[in-house]
Order: structure tokens, then sequence, then C-alpha cells
């Protein structure tokens, strides 16, 4: 008996010194804050609204992709930028379904995907924000410098920014493919960002690329355009200038919803990393609240068809024409009642020399 209890009292004084004090690398000891809580909160609800995501991202996407290559051909600017705003989307949710798992269990898919799909992922995180930013510039040419509008906003300058915009989301998502790492963390396996060298240094740039280009400057160009936009259809003598400004509220506000509370948590758990909040029960907190902003964030990529694309009065119409038209839609439903013919679009028919509401509305 003797010998058990002091067994018993060895194993006990084992893990609480596991778990009562570490030691960094000058020297400190510190108590560790345990995070189990957080992990046991994550995986009851995060897969489920991840699947979510990914089956309500997916569908919407990849039915803009669908009607778009059909119906619109690509001949303006805005087709253009819809399109690739919808491709980011795709990009952004395909990861979804591992992330999902991961949060219900371990990362169980090796490094390799850990590095791929987190690369993809954070690709499709800067290049959604940047098209809606592009579309925003987009709608202000239009609306604002009639004019110079007919000349710049061609297919091909469209295609031109957009291959611009892939190449610097490419490139300010390469760090999520160099430090993403598989590793055996607090007893499962995890895919995380593991900085080798100069990890405040590291934690500080990931934290300044975020903010900046994922807030801070989309907010700016976002703000200044669609401010423009409204001050000139304000101007205008058009009965349907209220609902072109109250559409443009509704772009504008959901942007800044989604993304904003998302944006500061990460901000904040930024200063945590490096040491600036250093309370254990602070972290854990912002832990939470990164869960539930982040999930906001991620429900965006779905509304993105229906704020750019859906809306618009002549894409609803390519939407009915793109069920009747399909051989799954004929089988369940021989005669929709809608009528077969549609216009052909072209880059300059919405633009005109006076009040451009109506042009807002077709685009919106």
């Amino acid at each position: 008996m003797e010998g058990t209890e002091n067994s018993k009292n060895r194993e006990a004084a084992s893990i609480s010194m596991e778990y009562s004090s570490t030691t960094d690398e000058s020297g400190y000891e510190y108590e560790p804050c345990i995070k189990d809580g957080i992990r046991n909160f994550g995986s009851f609800f995060l897969p489920t609204l991840y699947s979510l995501v990914f089956l309500l991202g997916l569908t919407g996407n990849t039915l803009v992709v669908l009607v778009l290559l059909k119906y619109k051909r690509l001949k303006s600017m805005t087709d253009i930028y819809v399109l690739n705003l919808a491709i980011s989307d795709l990009l952004f949710v395909l990861g979804l379904p591992f992330w999902s798992y991961f949060m219900a269990d371990s990362w169980v898919f090796g490094d390799t995907l850990c590095k791929v799909s987190s690369w993809i992922f954070q690709i499709g995180f800067f290049s959604g924000i940047f098209f809606i930013m592009l579309m925003s510039i987009d709608r202000y040419l239009a609306i604002v410098h009639v004019a110079f509008s007919l000349k710049a906003r061609t297919a091909t300058y469209g295609t031109l920014t957009s291959l611009i915009v892939w190449l610097v989301a490419i490139n300010v998502s390469v760090p999520e493919l160099i430090f993403s790492s598989s590793i055996y963390d607090y007893n499962r396996t995890e895919c995380k960002l593991v900085y080798f060298k100069n990890s405040t240094a590291w934690k500080l740039f990931a934290c300044m690329e975020i903010n900046i280009l994922g807030l801070i400057l989309p907010s700016i160009v976002i703000s200044f355009c669609y401010a423009r936009i409204v001050l000139t259809l304000l101007h205008c003598r058009n009965n349907k200038k209220k609902k072109a400004v109250k559409m443009i509220f509704v772009v504008v506000i959901m942007f800044f919803m989604w993304w904003t509370p998302y944006n500061v948590i990460l901000f904040l758990k930024c200063l945590d990393d490096v040491g600036i909040l250093g309370q254990c029960e602070i972290s854990k907190n912002l832990d939470y609240a990164e869960q539930v902003t982040q999930i906001l964030t991620y429900f965006h990529c779905c509304l993105n068809p229906i704020i750019y694309f859906f809306m618009g009065q002549k894409f609803k119409l390519y939407i009915k024409l793109f069920f009747k038209n399909c051989a799954f839609s004929k089988i369940l439903c021989k005669s929709c009642g809608l009528h077969e013919s549609f216009y052909s679009e072209s880059s300059s028919s919405a633009i005109t020399q006076n009040c451009k509401s109506q042009f807002v509305i077709s685009v919106l």
C-alpha cells in the first residue's frame, strides 16, 4: 500500500510539474495557459458551421460561374470581376472540409496538405477582398467618371487587373505555405503556423498584413468609392435612385459587419501573442471571440453571390433561364412559364450621360 501511495504521489508531482510551470528561452519560469476548453468549444459547433459555409458557398459560387460563362460571355470589366470573385470564394471554401474534420478530431492529412490547403485558403481570403475592392472602383468609375469609364472599363483592362490581383494574393499568402506545419501538440496533431526564427517579428508581420490588406486598405477604398457614388446619385433626377442608394448601403454595411470584428480580434490576438497583453484569461476570451467572428467572416463568401450577382435584374433572368434550360429542371418542370428570350448584353449598354442609378441596380 505504501509503495502504491508513493507511486501515486510521484505521478501527481510529475503532472504538477508538467502543468504548473514552464521555462522560456531566457530562463523565465511562467505558468502555461491551458486551453482545452477552447478546443472543446470549437469542436462542438465549428465543424457543423464550416460544413454549412462549404455547402452554401460551393453551391452559390458555382452557380455564378456557370451562369456567367453560359450567358454573360465576359464582355465587360464587371463580368470579369464577378467571375474572379466567385472563383476566389470557391478557393476559400474548398479547404473547409479539411478544417472541419481537423476541428472535430485532429489533422490527419499530413504536412504537405497542411501547407497547400493553408496557402490556397489564404489566397482565397485575400483575393476575395481585393476583388470586392476592384468592383467598388469599377462602380465608382462607371457612375462618377462616365467619359473616362468608356475607355477604362473594358474586358482587357479587367483581365489585366485581375491577373495582378491574383499575383498579389499569391505572394502575400506565401508565409502560409512556408510556415504552416503539421505538428503534434497537446495530445493531438494540429495544422498551424510554426515560426522557426524571429517568431515575434513574423507574428507582427502576419498581423499587420491581414489588418492592412484585409481591412484598412479595403475600407478606405470602398468608403471613398461609395461615398462619391451616393453624392453623384443624390444629384440625379431619377425615381430609382433611392433603390440604388439603399443597395449601395447594403453592400458597404455587409462588408464592415462581417469583416471588421474578425480583423479587430486578430489584431488583439497579435498583441497577446507577442506578450503585450500577457494574461491567460484574456487570451482565452480572444480565442473564443476569434472562433465566433471567424464564422461570421466565412459566411460572407456565401453572401457574395447574392450581393454582387443575384440582385441584378438581368442576372435574375439568367438564373431562371439557366434552371429552365438544364436537363434536371426540364424533367421536374416541363412548363415553367418563363419567356425564352433575353437581351444580349454589351459592355456599354448601361452607361449613359445622364443619371446612372439604373446602371448601379443592374450591376448590383
